[in-house]
């Protein structure tokens, strides 16, 4: 149980080749719908890692691949996605430059 972790996430983050943290304020993008679907898939994933987040990430994810209608609705709007990608991106960026403690 100890994939997907932190390298996993910052992986992903790295093919934009950018500090992803801004990324809500950057236009809709098809690379950043593409990217949401391939974190949202990590993030369902039981991992040591994924279980020491903040859990509204993974239920997000979760809801949001299982088609919840509510979550869908609101994911659809790009800001929305851009923000949590942001807020993951710094979140796994911290744990993993600095270390700390889980969520």
């Amino acid at each position: 149980m100890n994939k997907p972790d932190a390298d996993d996430y910052m992986s992903l983050f790295a093919h934009y080749g950018k500090d992803f943290g801004p990324a809500y304020l950057e236009p809709e993008d098809e690379r950043y719908r593409l990217l949401f679907e391939r974190i949202c898939g990590l993030l369902v994933k039981p991992s040591e890692f994924n279980l020491s987040m903040p859990q509204e990430f993974r239920i997000t994810a979760s809801r949001y691949l299982a088609g919840d209608k509510a979550t869908v609705a609101h994911m659809r709007d790009p800001q929305n996605r851009h923000f949590m990608l942001s807020d993951l991106y710094d979140y796994v960026h911290l744990r993993k430059t600095m270390g700390g403690k889980p969520w």
